[in-house]
Order: structure tokens, then C-alpha cells, then sequence
């Protein structure tokens, strides 16, 4: 018998023990984190494709519809704090059936615009895990088919 009170052939376990699941623990822990960080990334990536699109129907030409998505876009990311190399499409010709900027005056309209991000997950070590992540999110906003274009 040992000074605790255990028997002597369980002298050792919970040291035995904690080896085992340590390393499982700190992998679910890192999973858990690259959880986590592309969904934070997912919602900056969405929500600067919503205001891209946006800032692109309120334009009264394409130019400038491009223009202001690319410039609301990249602020969006920077304000969220997402560090990666956006790429940033708007579609001002319309998507499906909706015509874009071309479409006569009365008639309903609309463009989109699509961001594109690669996220790093090399920082966290876990194996099996990829060394990045790419998100895309893609938002249509309506044209008001009320004004000139």
C-alpha cells in the first residue's frame, strides 16, 4: 500500500493517463479554434459582399458601381480585422433574370457582387488540418427601377 492509500500497482496511472489524452485534448482544442476562425471569417467575408453590393446599386453608372463595391468591400474586411488578399467581382450586367445597369427605366434590375478571401490556418497546428481556407460569399441587390441610369 502507498502513503495515499492506492495500491501499489496503480502507482503511476494518472501521470500514464494525462500522456494519453493530452495530445487528443489539445487537438480537439485546435479544432475547435479553426472552428471558430472560419466562421469568423465566413461572416466578414459575407458581410462585406453585402456591403459591396449595395454600395453598388446605390451607383448611377457601372464605373462608378464597381468602383464604390471594391473600395466598400475592402473597408468592411479591414474593419473586421480579416487579413487575407480579397478578390472582388461585381457583376453589373445583371445576374439570372434580372437585367443590371442596361435594363430601361421601370423595369426591375439588380447586380451582385462576390468576395472571395483565402484564410490562414497554418498558425494553428493540428494535423490533418489545411494550411488555408477560401471563402466566397455572393450578395444581389436590387437597382431601384424608379431612377435614371
Amino acid at each position: 500500500m502507498s502513503a495515499a492509500g492506492r495500491p501499489d500497482h496503480e502507482a503511476g496511472n494518472a501521470a500514464l493517463e494525462l500522456v494519453i489524452l493530452a495530445p487528443a485534448l489539445l487537438f480537439l482544442i485546435g479544432l475547435v479554434i479553426a472552428f471558430g476562425r472560419t466562421c469568423t471569417a465566413q461572416n466578414a467575408v459575407s458581410d462585406a459582399a453585402q456591403d459591396a453590393a449595395r454600395q453598388a446599386s446605390l451607383q448611377l453608372d457601372p464605373a462608378d458601381a464597381i468602383a464604390a463595391a471594391q473600395a466598400s468591400a475592402q473597408a468592411a474586411l479591414a474593419q473586421d480585422g480579416l487579413q487575407c488578399d480579397p478578390r472582388i467581382t461585381v457583376d453589373v450586367n445583371g445576374s439570372g433574370e434580372l437585367p443590371g445597369f442596361q435594363a430601361p427605366v421601370g423595369q426591375p434590375a439588380a447586380v451582385s457582387a462576390t468576395v472571395t478571401c483565402v484564410v490562414s490556418l497554418s498558425s494553428i497546428i493540428v494535423p490533418g488540418l489545411p494550411g488555408s481556407d477560401t471563402l466566397t460569399a455572393t450578395v444581389t441587390s436590387p437597382l431601384d427601377p424608379y431612377r435614371a441610369r
